[in-house]
């Protein structure tokens, strides 16, 4: 059974959201502050965090960054639920490690949907099965274990979130090949769950920050202005 914790700090919206993931043989746990969602975070073992950003204490992007950066935790999906619905709160939530982001009033269908898309595609990046052979993949001197889900550069592993690694696995696999947004979040995201475009470059942003030394001349994921990203047969 998977364990979901509800991090907000309205009772009812704890209620209505763990009412219905319950209704979906969810496990669920609730928190109604920062400090109290960290330190069950800590304690125990989820599967997802749904997460509120104005909360007492500490912040949702602030719970959101320590999440990320703990080894322990810096995988664990984070679905952010909040009224904050201006872009630039979108897109600082999916440059902060966001896997998705729904805005507040919400139709609790499309979060219970959403929430079992994410979940699918976690436990899909951890047991599918790679091909045993040439499981190694260079770009330079970056190096991509595919059986092992890690990515090191200079014998220093960079962590990677699931969709991170599949994103740089997927354009490293076929060099020279430019794919847009469309392009890339039908192979990456699947068909099974709604993210906007801008998804896209958010995560390969966040990719440069982790593997380039000059983000703004990254020299393993490419650009071709106003067609998309690709990776260069030279580079492997």
């Amino acid at each position: 059974m998977k364990n979901i914790l509800v991090i907000d700090d309205e009772a009812d919206i704890v209620e209505l959201v763990s009412y219905n993931l319950k209704k979906e043989g969810f496990s669920v746990d609730y928190a109604y502050d920062g400090e109290g969602a960290l330190k069950k975070i800590r304690a125990n073992k989820y599967d997802l965090i749904i997460l509120d950003l104005m909360l007492p204490g500490i912040q949702g992007f602030e719970l959101c960054r320590i999440v990320r950066n703990s080894p322990d935790t810096s995988n664990l999906p984070i679905i952010m639920l909040t009224a904050k619905g201006e872009e630039v709160d979108k897109i600082i939530g999916l440059e902060i490690g966001a896997d998705d982001y729904i805005t507040k009033p919400f139709s609790i269908r499309e979060l219970v949907a959403r929430t079992k898309a994410i979940l699918r595609r976690a436990e899909k990046a951890a047991t599918q099965e790679l091909p045993t052979t040439e499981n190694l993949l260079k770009i330079k001197d970056l190096i991509i274990d595919k059986e092992k889900y890690m990515v090191t550069i200079d014998n220093r592993q960079i962590k990677l979130s699931a969709t991170e690694f599949k994103l740089l696995l997927y354009l490293a696999e076929r060099p020279n090949k430019i794919y847009n947004r469309d392009r890339l979040l039908d192979a990456v995201w699947g068909d099974d769950v709604y993210v906007e475009p801008r998804t896209v470059d958010v995560h390969i942003r966040r990719l440069r920050t982790k593997i380039e030394k000059d983000p703004n001349n990254p020299k393993y994921i490419k650009t071709m202005r106003g067609v998309g990203y690709f990776v260069e047969s030279g580079n492997l």
